[in-house]
């Protein structure tokens, strides 16, 4: 018996030591705070972090213990190179770039190894003639859930009532299957295209949304799918219940066959985020299944109020996630987000430079709305925004069953603000497949200590330990980590003003 309980003791430490983990990257001197990142994912047991400062191209290739193994310098690419996309697979990636040459936009392809290698020659997928030299990206990219549909597109908005839909659609070797061209009609003067999807199927789905001048509130919604099979588009109206949505999202359930369509919702224009609306789409059928307002009562308003009244708890809440399951239903995480200066807060409904998450969706040129660059804007502290402080409070999580009703819900409390950036604010979600877990920096005795809450399929709420190993120095940015592995994700961080990551193993 002593021997029994002596081995279940080293098991239990063994556990407590190797089952969570923090391995951080060495910080280099070229990696300064200004760099700009992309987490690549895991290539044969090697982590791959694309980098840029400047017109200097590289991509990092680290061991699973984070140990630099090689920095190859991305020479491959032109100058004027507008924006890198990379898309991951278990033993390759493929790197998307732009670039202008002259009066023309092209959008490239090239695949890399595990070791940053390129194998074989960059390839042309598309290009745009264009009359002007354009600052941000022509070409957007999205991929299907099980990456074997590759899907590019570009919108021309040069005419306001009528905007130009190029899609090109790939399989995972990068051989085109289809190119089609589609008129989309935009009748009003705020209308707007929400975010792309591509099902496992090849089909393009996105909605236009009919915005409210005066409050921003969205009116009408028609969704939009684009079928492998044809070239034009087909618009099909939603009907929203006569409420007024805000934050709109759309998710491909592909198991099921459906597409998911959710909002925050309110009765009256400005008026109050009264809950969540929910619409099942069936592609088959080309119908929706279900439409349901879920109401918010008066506990959860209470959790997760914040500073807020009763009335108003919800109304500085934004839709982050949406997680489908394979029963039908799905899982919403939405965050309290929002900003104070000199003059005041804002919210929703009169957020300063307008709202954090940027809508339109920024994938037209001739566009008023592009931003310039490439790479991740982490940093957003220029000079006009100085003055103003970030808060991202608490999470709300929603589950909804096949028809689209709240089966339950959950609030996860956190206080987080930042008067410099927005980058070490928010959370990240880890998928282990019991479990949910959100991870954001918490504050604890003058320091910035990552921390884990998770979530059962049933809502249940567990506040972990903090993690361990965690050293000090080095300022986590949980937002743009990215998960590569059934509990691993990478992190990226500050230490003394260059910019490392941090592998964390839960």
């Amino acid at each position: 018996m002593k021997r029994l309980v002596a081995l279940l003791m080293i098991a239990f430490t063994s556990y407590s030591v190797f089952g969570q983990r923090v391995i951080y990257t060495e910080p280099d001197k070229y990696d300064q705070r200004q760099t700009n990142f992309e987490i690549v994912g895991k290539i044969n047991n090697n982590i791959l972090i694309y980098k840029n400062l400047r017109d200097n191209h590289a991509i990092s290739v680290y061991d699973m213990n984070m140990k630099e193994i090689d920095k190859v310098k991305v020479d491959f690419l032109p100058d004027r190179t507008i924006n890198a996309d990379f898309l991951a697979y278990p033993d390759f990636c493929y790197m998307f770039y732009q670039y202008q040459k002259k009066n023309i936009v092209y959008c490239m392809a090239a695949k890399l190894d595990s070791k940053a290698k390129i194998i074989g020659n960059p390839v042309t997928i598309d290009t745009t003639e264009i009359s002007f030299w354009a600052s941000n990206k022509i070409y957007s990219l999205i991929n299907s859930e099980d990456k074997q549909r590759i899907g590019i597109f570009k919108i021309n908005s040069k005419n306001d009532d009528r905007h130009l839909l190029t899609t090109s659609l790939f399989d995972k070797d990068l051989k085109l299957l289809k190119k089609s061209y589609s008129s989309i009609a935009m009748p009003g003067r705020n209308d707007f295209l929400t975010e792309f999807q591509l099902d496992n199927e090849g089909n393009f789905v996105f909605a236009r949304a009919v915005q409210n001048y005066q409050t921003d509130n969205i009116n009408e919604v028609f969704l939009i799918t684009k079928n492998v099979e044809n070239d034009e588009a087909n618009e099909y109206q939603v009907d929203l219940q006569k409420v007024f949505l805000d934050d709109f999202k759309i998710k491909v359930d592909n198991f099921n066959r459906n597409y998911i369509l959710t909002s925050f919702y309110s009765k009256t224009r400005v008026g109050n985020i009264e809950g969540l609306y929910a619409a099942v789409w069936d592609k088959q059928a080309k119908a929706t299944k279900k439409i349901t307002l879920n109401v918010f009562n008066e506990d959860l308003r209470n959790d997760a109020k914040g500073q807020n009244s009763l009335k108003s708890a919800f109304n500085d809440y934004f839709l982050q996630n949406l997680i489908i399951r394979r029963d039908g239903g799905f899982l919403v995480a939405a965050e309290s987000f929002y900003t104070t200066s000199r003059g005041g807060g804002f919210n929703r409904y009169n957020f300063l430079y307008g709202s954090p998450f940027l809508r339109p969706m920024d994938y037209y040129y001739f566009n008023p709305y592009s931003m310039g660059g490439y790479g991740y804007p982490y940093f957003r502290n220029n000079s006009f925004m100085q003055g103003n402080r970030y808060y991202a409070q608490s999470i709300a999580v929603f589950s909804f069953d096949s028809t689209g009703k709240i089966d339950w819900s959950n609030v996860l409390n956190k206080n987080q603000y930042d008067d410099q950036t927005d980058a070490f604010i928010s959370y990240q979600v880890l998928n282990t497949g019991d479990q949910l877990h959100f991870l954001f920096n918490q504050q604890e005795k003058r320091l910035q200590l990552l921390t884990d809450q998770s979530i059962t399929p049933s809502g249940q709420i567990t506040r972990n330990p903090t993690i361990k190993n965690l050293d000090q120095g080095y300022d986590f940015m949980p937002r743009y980590g990215k998960q590569i592995g059934i509990r691993q994700m990478i992190f990226p961080c500050i230490y003394r003003n260059y910019l490392c990551f941090a592998r964390i193993d839960l």
